[in-house]
């Protein structure tokens, strides 16, 4: 049905990437809208005609991912919307608040359960079986793993965390309803007031959903690095043009799906064509715009790479960096010769977490160099890397 819908809602002719994910995005949202509205009707018929809270609160449930639905639907329409003095950058992360309030009207809706399942568990009773009542259940369990299926593709395809949360939910919805049609069949046949249990289950199974789907939209609100896959092929692109030697300081700042600012460092020949090496960094950068969609600012540090000594010796202080963790890295390598000693100046670049303090690091790599050759007097500046 999504892919019929399509056709007609979102067609790619004259639509940008970020236009045609606007698209995708409301289509999902309102389809969800009226499939959801579709299941509370059903289910909430189902539940008064049987007596079961169990499907009662799995109605109210889908009503909620009604809600959701909406708060999704507005989520993508904001998140469209172009930068302005009071945000420059776009509005990209409405999408990830909209995932956020989906989450929450999750939890919520688990704790609601919870209550009601606690209550039959107390005060515990029959509900009366339909077969009717069976097939809406059978009905409502297809309907929603479709909504899983093609929240799950797009939200995959389109990298937009409120589709994922969606589709979190949707899967979530299929194993509490199945819940209730096994719970309506066993008190059916074997006489056992299991309704309230099996809601209590029900809303374990709504809550983990709820973690889930907070989890994916809070981590990119606060912050979180970047995929190594996305880093890679940054480092690839960079890579490929013979002006650069190396990368470091890569920084990405994600603003929302399709709204992503990533700033670094690139090493290039100190005896090089200024003119010649802006020209190159301004071809990458219109490159990483262009292949990966993201607005890229790069800095030139020139280095010695026509210095056989500094080359060398580059490659030695490497080399006992790692003596001391292979994660270990340096950059920005200088030498400043001097009648009684040579200072080495460099940076060397840590993980997060790391094991050892910065100024442990420091001393154990001076150390490492001065038994190496005490004429050098190394100048170390510690950083963190932020990938």
């Amino acid at each position: 049905m999504i892919s019929l819908l399509a056709r007609f809602f979102c067609k790619s002719d004259g639509k940008s990437p970020a236009q045609l994910r606007t698209a995708y995005g409301i289509l999902c949202g309102a389809v969800g809208i009226g499939l959801n509205l579709l299941l509370f009707l059903g289910k909430f018929f189902a539940g008064t005609l049987s007596g079961s809270v169990a499907i009662t609160a799995d109605a109210f449930n889908n009503l909620s991912d009604a809600g959701s639905s909406v708060v999704t639907l507005l989520g993508f329409r904001i998140a469209a919307k172009a930068p302005d003095p009071g945000h420059p950058f776009g509005h990209g992360r409405a999408e990830y608040l909209s995932g956020l309030a989906v989450s929450m009207l999750i939890l919520l809706m688990g704790v609601e359960l919870a209550k009601e399942s606690l209550n039959k568990i107390l005060h515990p009773a029959l509900v009366e079986f339909s077969w009717l009542v069976i097939g809406i259940l059978a009905a409502s369990i297809c309907v929603k793993l479709y909504m899983a299926m093609y929240n799950r593709s797009l939200g995959k395809k389109l990298s937009a965390p409120a589709l994922l949360a969606a589709a979190a939910d949707s899967l979530g919805d299929c194993m509490s309803t199945s819940a209730v049609l096994v719970a309506t069949l066993i008190g059916h046949y074997f006489q056992l007031p299991v309704d309230g249990w099996v809601g209590i289950l029900v809303a374990l199974f709504i809550f983990k959903g709820g973690i889930d789907a907070a989890k994916d939209t809070i981590d990119p609100l606060l912050g979180k690095p970047p995929t190594p896959e996305f880093v890679k092929e940054i480092e690839d692109l960079v890579m490929a043009h013979k002006e650069i030697s190396g990368i470091h300081d890569l920084v990405v700042h994600d603003y929302g799906p399709g709204r992503v600012m990533i700033s670094l460092h690139a090493e290039v020949p100190a005896t090089g064509s200024v003119m010649t090496i802006h020209d190159a960094i301004d071809n990458i950068e219109q490159e990483l715009h262009r292949k990966l969609g993201c607005e890229a600012v790069i800095h030139m540090d020139p280095i010695a790479t026509d210095d056989s000594t500094t080359v060398v010796l580059r490659n030695k202080i490497t080399e006992l960096a790692h003596c001391i963790d292979p994660a270990l890295s340096i950059h920005d390598f200088r030498m400043v010769p001097g009648p009684t000693h040579t200072n080495l100046i460099f940076d060397v670049v840590t993980p997060f977490g790391f094991r050892l303090e910065d100024a442990e690091v420091a001393r154990q790599l001076r150390a490492l160099i001065r038994a190496y050759d005490s004429h050098y007097v190394p100048v170390i500046q510690v950083e963190h890397s932020y990938i």
